[in-house]
């Protein structure tokens, strides 16, 4: 029997380390391992002891690509908690704040980290000498949603100007001004890039998911909603731990999470384009489908493309925002803390961020579990490699290799957050 080996000891273009094993034996795939081999963080047992109210700045430093995703999941855990409610225009900067996160995030994946899959490049730097007005488009849209987060955040990484109620200050409507001309500017990009990534090539590769995400009843989620999925479920994020748990397994440091009894679901760009394209702008739905794509799209290579939908939404959202905005007359709403507990999910860009904590009377935090978007994708993306390996065994070493690696950057994986991630090893025997 033929076999055939192909290792690769760290994959590039993804945040954090890890590796990946595919053995192939004969013409038959025989076993996949997505592994993550760094240790946990213990951000959970940090904050345990630590004031509610320092949980948006200790959650920030989960991760510097999403640390907005953190804060809003830990305040609005608290906010449930305590039984409060953010609305009217300290709710609307939240909105933009995360518009900001989404643009810097899903543009620096889609020009820098993933784009060169499909290219033929080694990494951005060799795109960029091919393709320089390419790579400058990219670089000025990640630079408009950093300066949203910068000037709501305090800083464009780890912000600190997040607090459970609010902000600890709010802009004045001049502050804000400024943004609205390059978010424009902005918006006209985020079109080029929908249609620009529309026309890379995509394998044939579509897949029977099982798609979750937040739905909202008027709003493209970010922060509020209901969980559902493309099978029936739909529940309120209380209820989140009856019907989610993570599993260990031998081959990974990073919990695995999986809809009971054990089904691998989907979180992220595809789950939530699917599950709520009809609550996209009209520039965004017009834009996605003039780039080919339906209500719905199975095909995790042209990921690319919902991403680049979602810094569209996110541009459209930012600028209505802006228009609209009059400065609150205080930046918080008054936090009582007491015995309690919270729940929430928010979408990150990479997916569904599940918090819940457990308060004492005096406000100090007795129990936290996270469970970042990466955790509840690695069964999903195993499961991705099982089937497009199998239809690619012919392929040869370096071309599979490749494959694997795209597949895998489909996800966006921030081993960071999950815990680290990624070595690749390939084995045919």
């Amino acid at each position: 029997m033929k076999s055939r080996t192909i290792k690769v000891d760290y994959l590039a273009r993804v945040e954090g380390e890890g590796a990946l094993l595919v053995k192939i034996k004969g013409n038959t795939l025989a076993d996949v391992k997505l592994k993550i081999f760094e240790p946990p963080r213990f951000f959970e047992a940090f904050l345990r002891g630590r004031r509610y109210s320092e949980a948006p700045d200790i959650t920030a430093r989960i991760c510097g690509i999403c640390p907005i995703a953190y804060q809003m999941s830990a305040v609005h855990a608290m906010e449930d908690a305590f039984d409060v409610q953010v609305q009217g225009p300290l709710r609307e900067l939240r909105r933009l704040l995360y518009c900001g996160e989404w643009i810097e995030s899903h543009t620096l994946h889609v020009y820098m980290l993933h784009a060169p899959d499909f290219l033929g490049f080694q990494d951005a730097i060799q795109l960029a000498r091919e393709h320089p007005a390419v790579v400058q488009r990219g670089l000025k849209l990640k630079k408009s949603g950093n300066e949203i987060v910068t000037l709501l955040g305090g800083r464009e990484i780890h912000p600190v100007n997040v607090r459970v109620g609010g902000f600890y200050r709010v802009p004045t409507r001049k502050e804000l001004e400024p943004l609205l001309e390059q978010m424009k500017w902005a918006r006209d990009a985020a079109l080029e890039t929908v249609r620009w990534s529309a026309q890379l090539p995509f394998p044939e590769f579509e897949q029977d998911y099982t798609f979750v995400s937040l739905r909202h009843p008027d709003e493209y989620p970010f922060n509020e909603g209901r969980l559902v999925s493309n099978r029936g479920l739909d529940i309120s994020v209380h209820d989140y731990d009856d019907y989610f748990t993570e599993e260990q397994v031998a081959h990974s440091n990073a919990l695995h999470s999986v809809l009971k009894p054990g089904t691998p679901y989907f979180v992220g760009p595809l789950a939530r384009y699917s599950l709520n394209f009809d609550r996209l702008s009209p520039v965004a739905q017009e834009a996605a489908r003039s780039a080919g794509l339906g209500s719905e799209c199975r095909n995790p290579f042209k990921s690319i493309i919902v991403r680049s939908v979602e810094i569209l939404q996110a541009c459209d959202e930012a600028i209505r925002i802006i228009e609209g905005y009059q400065r609150p007359d205080r930046p918080d709403v008054p936090i009582q803390p007491g015995a309690a507990r919270g729940y929430a999910c928010t979408e990150a860009p990479r997916g569904t961020l599940y918090h819940r904590y457990r308060i004492d009377e005096s406000g100090t935090i007795r129990e936290a579990k996270i469970v970042p978007p990466t955790s509840q994708n690695q069964k999903t993306i195993e499961q991705d490699l099982r089937h497009f390996v199998a239809g690619h065994l012919d392929d040869s070493q370096d071309e599979l290799r490749w494959r694997c690696e795209q597949a895998i950057r489909n996800y966006d994986p921030c081993i960071s957050c999950a815990t680290h991630f990624l070595k690749l090893d390939i084995e045919r025997e």
